[in-house]
């Protein structure tokens, strides 16, 4: 079968009818901690300092693995690294990094910092917030989202590019009309395109934003809830489907009252390349005075609305996607809960297990750490 009549395949198997998540049932063995690594805060590394790491993803043509960063050339141009680490189902090795490039603009030159930001040039050449990065099982080119801008400062639309193994650009994927930085709808400031995947044997690129859009209400509180949007399109450009997907409460109120709290969307992986309906969603949320929460959960899109054409959710009556806690993070033996982020499928283990990796963005500050950390996921939890 040629690629684009997989794409065709898969894109027709989108709107089956809804079947219910596995549930973590008595006798399921649960998920083990393999191993976690601190890599030290400000490390240098070929002429740049290694942090802000948002994302991870195994490259399988190498055995490595790929880490955006999302500095916003504030302190070395907008880049991403490679990195190596032995991992087993006994344990996980140091981090070594391999290798770091800059992401380039069309005109082959690397993103301005936001104060040296150009409102005159085309959106693509101006500054960018990275976020998620992923190795194209077609090609081994990256394909990475950033945020963009919504402030006084620029107004600038979040965005999907695709760039060569050595940076330089390739082009932009089209992303929905209800995530572009309009006046009054669109993302927030910080709460763009953070989540991003390969699904369908790599025929399908699955996204999602990091908290609900403008029009579709307001953020998660402590008391509710809020819904935000997956969208699936398909490799070669067009939008398919875009879900709702409910979020959780905020965890905990801030100590002292009024501090800051946020909560949303860092990370989507598909669960297994053959289904392309299945993906991890990480939640990740910090509230001042009490620290971080970082659960991964398991969704299902059949039977959930499309709701691309649904102006607003806020008013809508929409079924969003079916969703069941797969990982807390405050459940296993870690040194820290940090920023983490990040996830990526690592190697398979022995004895039906997957190891899925993790990685925190430590936002470069000293008070905060660089934390690659494995789990081991037995096969009947998917």
């Amino acid at each position: 079968m040629s690629r684009r009549a997989l794409t065709a395949a898969l894109i027709g198997a989108l709107p089956l009818t809804l079947m219910a998540a596995p549930a973590a049932e008595a006798g399921h063995r649960p998920l083990r901690l393999i191993g976690e690594q601190i890599v030290p805060n400000s490390l240098p590394y070929e002429g740049t300092i290694v942090g802000g790491l948002s994302s991870i993803d195994f490259d399988a043509r190498t055995g490595e693995y790929a880490l955006i960063c999302d500095d916003r050339s504030a302190i070395n141009p907008a880049r991403f690294y490679t990195a190596k680490f032995t991992l087993d189902a006994k344990g996980l090795g140091p981090v070594t990094f391999t290798g770091t490039k800059p992401l380039l603009r069309p005109d082959g030159t690397p993103y301005p910092p936001l104060p040296k930001n150009d409102p005159t040039r085309p959106q693509n050449m101006q500054t960018i917030d990275p976020e998620e990065l992923r190795v194209d099982p077609w090609t081994g080119h990256y394909l990475w989202a950033q945020e963009g801008e919504r402030s006084a400062a620029a107004r600038i639309d979040p965005s999907i590019r695709e760039a060569k193994r050595d940076g330089s650009y390739v082009r932009d994927l089209p992303i929905p009309a209800n995530e572009k930085m309009a006046e009054k709808t669109g993302p927030r400031q910080n709460l763009a395109l953070e989540g991003l995947t390969f699904a369908g044997f790599g025929s399908l690129i699955a996204s999602s934003v990091e908290g609900p859009l403008v029009q579709d209400g307001p953020e998660p509180t402590t008391t509710s809830g809020a819904l935000s949007r997956i969208t699936v399109q398909s490799r070669f450009g067009p939008i398919l489907a875009q879900y709702a997907y409910p979020q959780e409460k905020v965890f905990a109120a801030p100590n002292p009252p009024g501090g800051f709290a946020t909560t949303g969307v860092s990370s989507l992986l598909a669960v297994d390349q053959a289904d392309p309906t299945r993906y991890l969603v990480m939640e990740r949320s910090f509230v001042t005075g009490v620290g971080n929460k970082i659960r991964i959960y398991e969704i299902d899109t059949k039977g959930a609305t499309n709701v691309a054409n649904i102006p607003s959710l806020g008013d809508a009556k929409v079924k969003p996607v079916k969703k069941r806690l797969l990982a807390d993070l405050a459940d296993f033996e870690l040194s820290t809960v940090d920023n983490v982020e990040g996830m990526t499928w690592g190697p398979r283990l022995p004895h039906g297990e997957r190891s899925l990796v993790l990685v925190s963005d430590n936002n470069f500050s000293p008070t905060q750490v660089t934390q690659f950390i494995a789990l081991a996921v037995p096969s009947e939890r998917l």
